[in-house]
């Protein structure tokens, strides 16, 4: 307190006294001047007024508690001085020369003499400003909470619920009166209890659990998904006495991810069934594939494709497959027929989807059942989807049941709708692959029969060739006679080829298995087709003797024929072809190369199918085109490996692989 004002504390012992308080006192006489403060108030106005000078308050600036600017002469000081009344409570804002601002509650009482008559006032300044800005904290925090989109509880180490958001009343149900004081086990499920006890064990050692995702039961029992932070609530210590959790609903966002999950279960399940359905050409497997992948996809319990034959009275329907149920199941019943619940799918009118069968109007119409028979599979939730061909025509029907009402949606409807599109496809093919099959087999079956047919009078016209030439005649008619022999061979070798193609298409190609050595093989069939072919050099070239293999060797020499007679064939105007004998691992390496017209790359993955002749080369050159077919069949039962190497214009080389 400044000496000039100790007139004021004439007590030695109070002025030490007031001096010293941590609380800011000042006096004022009756007109308003400052006539004593002390250190406190000092500190707190941040400036030192002058005695005598500074009227009703020594701060820099005073404001109204809501921060608007106060005339110094409607301080709570002036005024009771004026009005000669203490003033109790009212909260102000006070500003220093430093610009910082203090909340103060003054506390101005005036001061009478003996006569009454008002000599002063003294005031008190308490310093509110740390309580109040915890008020405001508290109170925004509260505001916050009590409107955040989030859920927001606390509670005790002891599972009593302290606080409860208007977000919990939300989410739960309870509002807050019915949750303050409850356990929180109210919320949680019986068997995610032990999940509390996990909490608060971590809450004890002070740790916070974050993003915890469970399930919380709300009043009315339904299971909530959420995401479930816990934090430690401290005292001012830092001991744990409680925990604040903060919850958020995350129901749509599982049904997101369900729902993501679902569709890539089902565009795996379509994905596997359309490449199934796009490279199946047996029709049972494609409609059982369809129906089992439906079945699936829609939730059924059971389905079925009725595949569409229609009898002369216009309603039998074949039951072609089944996935849920097992087969007898549905052969006691008989074949369904064309009741009013059926009419619409094999009529091809549209989709039936009705969430209780039992319920629709066309149910329950037609002898003898009058709806379902006695051991029928329970149907309630019912899907029909006709399937139509590429022409229109419905093929058929895929049918779906449950036995529990509303299980089929649209969405499941638009699913077998578009599955049924591709099924369509799928069994067009397969139909008409049967019947190309059924014609080949004719034709196979022709092909066999009129080989047998031809072979008999081939035989007997080079017999009576042969003792026609053993008969004495002129040079001139021998000669005919000796090419029409030639002819008659060529032929008998064309129709023996053709029997062979029957024999491997009907899988009755058989080999004669013996060990033999394979060099004689090669070089028996250089020496006749150099008999028949005197210009041609053919060659051998091997460092082998001896080499034993396992194998049919007519069949062998039958192979390495075809390729010598195609070597000279396709080399016209050459003279040279040349064979390799020679081993390569655990194989015998054959290989027959030409210096003929060669084969275009594009063609060489070709020359092995049946009929296969390439295009573009000489049209005088005869030939069906099977040789080389024959043969690769041959080596291929032979468990060996028959390849060409070509270019165009610079001949080929066959290359004929055994295992030793």
């Amino acid at each position: 307190m400044p000496s000039n004002t100790a007139a004021d504390f004439k007590n030695p012992l109070a002025n030490s006294l007031i001096n010293n308080l941590p609380v800011a006192v000042y006096t004022c006489d009756s007109l308003g001047y400052i006539t004593s403060y002390n250190n406190a108030a000092e500190i707190l106005w941040g400036r030192k007024p002058e005695i005598g000078k500074d009227l009703w308050c020594g701060s820099w600036k005073n404001y109204y508690a809501n921060g608007s600017p106060m005339p110094l002469e409607a301080c709570p000081m002036a005024r009771t001085l004026k009005e000669s009344i203490a003033i109790v409570g009212e909260e102000i804002l006070i500003e220093r020369p430093d610009n910082t601002r203090v909340r103060v509650k003054p506390y101005p009482v005036p001061l009478f003499d003996e006569s009454g008559k008002l000599t002063g006032a003294v005031n008190t300044l308490i310093d509110v400003t740390q309580v109040t800005d915890e008020q405001i904290k508290q109170a925004r925090l509260a505001a916050i909470v009590d409107t955040s989109d989030d859920t927001i509880v606390s509670k005790t180490l002891q599972g009593i619920i302290t606080s409860w958001n208007k977000s919990a009343e939300k989410m739960f149900g309870y509002a807050e009166s019915e949750a303050i004081g409850k356990h929180i086990s109210l919320i949680i499920p019986a068997d995610r209890l032990n999940e509390e006890e996990n909490i608060i064990s971590e809450i004890h050692k002070g740790n916070a659990v974050n993003h915890f995702q469970t399930l919380r039961r709300a009043k009315d029992g339904r299971l909530i998904p959420i995401s479930l932070s816990v934090s430690p609530i401290m005292d001012i210590n830092g001991n744990v006495i409680g925990a604040s959790k903060i919850a958020r609903d995350i129901s749509e966002q599982h049904a997101a991810q369900e729902a993501t999950q679902r569709y890539t279960e089902r565009l795996e399940i379509i994905n596997l069934m359309v490449e199934s359905v796009s490279e199946e050409l047996d029709l049972n497997k494609i409609l059982q594939k369809v129906t089992d992948s439906t079945t699936q996809l829609t939730g059924a319990k059971f389905g079925a494709f009725f595949y569409n034959t229609v009898d002369e009275n216009g309603e039998s329907y074949m039951l072609y497959t089944l996935s849920g149920a097992p087969r007898s199941a549905f052969e006691k019943f008989g074949m369904p027929r064309n009741t009013a619940v059926f009419h619409p799918t094999f009529s091809g009118h549209g989709v039936v989807r009705v969430d209780d069968i039992t319920k629709d109007e066309r149910y329950g119409k037609n002898p003898p059942h009058f709806g379902m028979p006695e051991g029928h599979l329970p149907v309630v939730s019912y899907l029909a989807v006709p399937v139509f061909s590429r022409s229109g025509d419905v093929l058929g029907g895929l049918f779906f049941g449950h036995p529990e009402p509303g299980k089929f949606t649209k969405e499941h409807e638009n699913i077998v709708v578009s599955i049924a599109a591709q099924a369509a496809i799928g069994i067009d093919n397969a139909k008409l692959y049967e019947e190309v099959k059924a014609l080949n087999d004719k034709k196979d079956e022709f092909i066999g029969l009129a080989s047998h047919e031809l072979k008999t009078p081939l035989t007997s016209i080079t017999g009576y060739l042969q003792i026609i030439s053993r008969l004495k005649s002129d040079a001139e008619s021998q000669k005919f006679i000796d090419k029409t022999i030639h002819q008659v061979k060529k032929l008998t070798s064309l129709v023996s080829d053709l029997l062979d193609v029957s024999k491997i298409e009907a899988g009755k190609l058989r080999l004669g298995i013996e060990q033999f050595n394979i060099k004689p093989v090669v070089e028996v069939a250089i020496e006749l087709i150099k008999h028949s072919n005197n210009n041609y050099n053919i060659s051998l070239q091997t460092s082998i003797d001896t080499l034993t293999i396992s194998g049919d060797p007519h069949r062998i020499e039958q192979v390495l024929i075809n390729l010598l007679t195609n070597a000279i064939k396709y080399s016209p105007g050459k003279d040279k072809v040349e064979v390799f004998l020679n081993t390569k691992g655990n194989k015998v390496m054959i290989g027959v190369k030409d210096y003929g017209v060669g084969i275009a790359a594009d063609k060489l993955k070709q020359v092995f199918s049946r009929f296969y002749r390439v295009e573009g080369a000489n049209p005088n050159i005869s030939g069906l085109g099977i040789g080389l077919y024959l043969s690769h069949e041959i080596v291929s039962r032979h468990k060996g490996k028959l390849w060409v190497e070509s270019e165009l214009g610079e001949g080929s080389t066959f290359w004929l692989s055994l295992p030793l």
